[in-house]
């Protein structure tokens, strides 16, 4: 079990430095931003490298979401969520702080939002609470069902990591200007912990609608693909 927490904090970690650090580092330059394309670009190669790295070894969650739809769907034992959530979370959390450090070693920095995720006045197109809820328990449903059918049995064996990195970038081109795009708790805390303020008070939205997508998402691969 510790080497499968290892992994999975560690992957986490890659996912929060890598996604949100190329939100926070690379997307704001005028001449050489990469825009929301590429921080959905970045978000999908972090997950697509990780699973082929260590997804072996925990079977590359690095989302409290993915771990709970995975478990509602008879993949994972519910005993095993809460290390795995907390392993998450700890990578999430030192990839955050290491990226404040760096980002706030620029004079003059302004780290704006620190690429949180938010609704209304913090949402990056202006989107509601409901419009809000709404899309990160879609694709948070969706997220889970391409999960869950590209790791089945009935599927040729070492694509899944490059159909989930581009589920996970799709999912950033949908959705970033709804919510800055979360379908990850550990995601949207490791940033609020460090945005502050709104960032907090607008948090539990990003835990409960990947939840709730997650719960969908699972029992949806339940009735319809998990059978022999």
């Amino acid at each position: 079990m510790q080497k499968k927490l290892l992994a999975e904090t560690i992957g986490t970690f890659w996912l929060i430095f890598g996604g949100c650090g190329s939100a926070v580092l690379a997307a704001g330059f005028p001449e050489l931003g990469i825009g929301f394309v590429g921080v959905s670009l970045a978000f999908g190669l972090t997950v697509l490298t990780m699973a082929y790295a260590v997804g072996g070894i925990s079977g590359g969650h690095f989302n409290p979401a993915v771990s709970v739809g995975l478990a509602v769907a008879g993949r994972f034992p519910a005993t095993s969520l809460l290390p795995y959530i907390l392993a998450q979370l700890a990578g999430a959390v030192a990839a955050a702080a290491i990226l404040y450090v760096i980002a706030s070693g620029k004079a003059g920095a302004d780290l704006g939002g620190f690429a949180a995720n938010g609704y209304g006045a913090h949402s990056p197109g202006g989107y509601s609470m409901i419009s809000a809820l709404l899309i990160e328990i879609v694709l948070t449903a969706g997220f889970l069902i391409v999960i869950l059918g590209s790791t089945h049995g009935r599927v040729p064996a070492g694509f899944a990591p490059i159909a989930i990195g581009l589920a996970l970038t799709l999912i950033h081109l949908i959705s970033i200007p709804v919510t800055n795009t979360s379908v990850n708790p550990a995601r949207s805390t490791s940033q609020a912990l460090f945005a502050g303020g709104w960032a907090l008070g607008q948090l539990w939205l990003f835990w409960v609608a990947p939840v709730i997508g997650a719960v969908v998402g699972g029992l949806v691969w339940k009735v319809m693909g998990e059978r022999d």
